[in-house]
This record gives C-alpha cells, sequence and structure tokens, in this order.
C-alpha cells in the first residue's frame, strides 16, 4: 500500500502578498449575499428583477475622498452574482472569444460584443477622483443600472468607501499639521488584515508617505527582538544586519533614549532610527545631536518619531527637525468619511 506523499510547506514567495483584489472583493460580497438561494431577500422581495435605476454617491461631511476607483468594480461584481442577464452576458463574450480562437468569428466582432455588453452593465461615472477634497452634498460619482445589483454591492461599496475617505482625511489633517516643516507623515504596519494595499494607497491619497508594507522589505529592530537576540545591544544588531543583506533591505533601529541613540550613531550605520517615545523637547535634543555628530561625517540616518503623536501634538514633533513621523492611528483608528448612495428610479421607466 502505497503512503501518502508528504506535504509539501507552502511557497514563501507566494504566501508574502494578501489574495488578489478581485478575490478579496469577491468574498465581501459573498458574506453579506450568502449562498445563491439565499442572496439579498429584501430585494427579491420588493424590486423587479430587471428594473434599472441612477444613482448619486454623496459627500455628507467634509474630507478627502479615497476608494471611488473601486466603485465600478465591486457593483459589476455585485451583478455577476445577483443578475442572470449580466451572467449571460459574461458566457456571450467567452464564447465568442473560444469562436474567434478556432477561427470562426473575428476578434473584432468578439470587441464590438464585449463593448455592446458593457454598455448594458452597471456605469459607474467617478465625478471626484481620489485624493480629492469634498464639502457637504458634493458629487462624489454617478451610478446607473440594475437595482437589485446596486443594492447587493451598496454596503461593501460605501464600507470600503468610508473607511479608505477616513484614512485619507485622517493623514491630510496631519500632513496639513506639519506644514511648513520638513517631516514627512508616514503609516505603520498597523492596518486592517488583508487591507493593508488599501489603506496605504489612502494614506498617500492624504498626502502620507508608505512605511514599509511588510516584514520583508526593511528590517526593524525593536525591544522584543534585542531581548529574545541577546548578543548585544541596538548597535551591535545594526551592524549584524547591514553584515547579513549586504545593504539590500534597508535598516531602522529604534532606540528609546539620548545615550542608546548615540551609542548607535556612534557604532553603527543604519539607514534610519526610530526615536521611539521622544518627547518633544527630547526630540530636538536627539536631532540637535546628530546634527553635531554627522557635520563633518557624511549624511546621517533619517531620523523618525513615533509613539504618542496627536493632531495636538504633531506640530511641535515635526518643529524638532525629524525627517518622519509615523502614526499608527493613520488607519487603526480612524473615523469613516460620512457618504450615502442615493437611488431613484430612471425617469420614464415603464416600471415607475
Amino acid at each position: 500500500m502505497a503512503s501518502n506523499p508528504t506535504p509539501k510547506p507552502p511557497d514563501p514567495a507566494q504566501s508574502q502578498q494578501p489574495p488578489a483584489l478581485f478575490d478579496r472583493l469577491r468574498m465581501a460580497l459573498l458574506e453579506d449575499l450568502g449562498t445563491p438561494e439565499q442572496g439579498d431577500v429584501t430585494s427579491t422581495a420588493l424590486i423587479p428583477e430587471d428594473l434599472e435605476v441612477e444613482g448619486v454617491v454623496l459627500a455628507k461631511a467634509p474630507g478627502v475622498v479615497c476608494g471611488v476607483n473601486l466603485l465600478t468594480l465591486v457593483f459589476q461584481m455585485a451583478e455577476e452574482l445577483v443578475s442572470a442577464a449580466a451572467q449571460n452576458r459574461a458566457w456571450e463574450v467567452q464564447e465568442a472569444s473560444e469562436a474567434a480562437q478556432q477561427g470562426q468569428t473575428s476578434w473584432q466582432q468578439v470587441g464590438d460584443l464585449a463593448a455592446k455588453k458593457e454598455g448594458s452593465a452597471i456605469r459607474v461615472k467617478a465625478v471626484k477622483k481620489d485624493g480629492t477634497r469634498v464639502a457637504p452634498g458634493d458629487a462624489v460619482a454617478e451610478v446607473r443600472g440594475n437595482a437589485r445589483a446596486l443594492l447587493a454591492g451598496e454596503r461593501v461599496a460605501l464600507n470600503l468607501l468610508c473607511h479608505l475617505s477616513g484614512v485619507a482625511t485622517a493623514t491630510a489633517k496631519y500632513v496639513e499639521a506639519v506644514q511648513g516643516t520638513s517631516a514627512k507623515i508616514v503609516d505603520t504596519r498597523k492596518t486592517t488584515p488583508l487591507w493593508r494595499d488599501l489603506e496605504k494607497y489612502a494614506v498617500k491619497c492624504g498626502g502620507g508617505v508608505n512605511h514599509r508594507l511588510a516584514l520583508h522589505d526593511m528590517v526593524l529592530i525593536k525591544d522584543n527582538h534585542l531581548a529574545l537576540w541577546g548578543a548585544g545591544g541596538p548597535a551591535m544588531a545594526a551592524n549584524v544586519a547591514k553584515a547579513r543583506f549586504q545593504g539590500k533591505i534597508p535598516v531602522m533601529i529604534e532606540v528609546t533614549d539620548l545615550r542608546a541613540l548615540a551609542k548607535v550613531c556612534r557604532e553603527s550605520a543604519p539607514d534610519y532610527i526610530l526615536l521611539d517615545n521622544f518627547d518633544a523637547a527630547g526630540l530636538t535634543e536627539a536631532v540637535g545631536w546628530c546634527q553635531r555628530w554627522y557635520k563633518d561625517r557624511g549624511a546621517r540616518p533619517l531620523l523618525e518619531a513615533s509613539g504618542g503623536v496627536t493632531l495636538e501634538n504633531v506640530k511641535s514633533v515635526a518643529a524638532s527637525g525629524v525627517d518622519r513621523i509615523s502614526i499608527g492611528a493613520l488607519t487603526h483608528s480612524v473615523r469613516a468619511l460620512d457618504l450615502s448612495l442615493e437611488l431613484k428610479k430612471i425617469s420614464g421607466d415603464a416600471t415607475a
């Protein structure tokens, strides 16, 4: 009797990335819709299957929008899940493509069919681009198409749009607060699992800068690493990491006081130094010390302030002269921007 083959470990290169955006959005829609036999029971009971509607996404509070580019994808995916007509359109285009591959029809005819079918699908017109400021009452996007499909995708679309716009809005407030200084506002890895790429995109839409994407693209040595390593202090750890990756991966080391900062600068050459939980006076002293130490020694590491940063104190943190200010609150505790989708029957619709 043959033995079972030994399971192979997962490929690290494949495990470093979240599922494709298309798959995550589809899973989000299915979380709301349930099985094909379940679906949106309210719309099934009350909304005609072929009802066409139009609508607008409205801002109800001032802010910076982000996620507008996702609306078309979310709503058209929702349509394919709930509309038999949409499923038939997809099959017709696929069958035409297969016929073209066999020489039974031309690719021009396939393109014409796809364009015609696309014209009957849900349409989304972006009125505001990602990264644009909005005021209450501003139209963000216009939609038109099957009512059941729009209702099926409404919550997923708004959840993403409101949350990402909240991230962009919060980031923009911090960026505005440090204007006139050289400090950049930077995000962290304190993000929603599986949605980090979108949240970091939202930070950029708000005028911020992305920190490392994940554990694999920067060495960041913190207190737990030093405690578990146990072979030396921050300076030695930075040297070991620099030697290990030969400059191919940037190295950041965390310090918690001026003494540790001075030792790191004298005995190692990290790319970044994270000044953790320094107050404004301590940050000013740290920046001044580094400027004096590196005056005749070449470029200094970039200095990043982190810990306890709020809108109320970020200006004083920036005024210390640090290069970057990392703020976990940009993604882990922002308030969603208030937006809504208002739908109505198309004027002249026979079912109106």
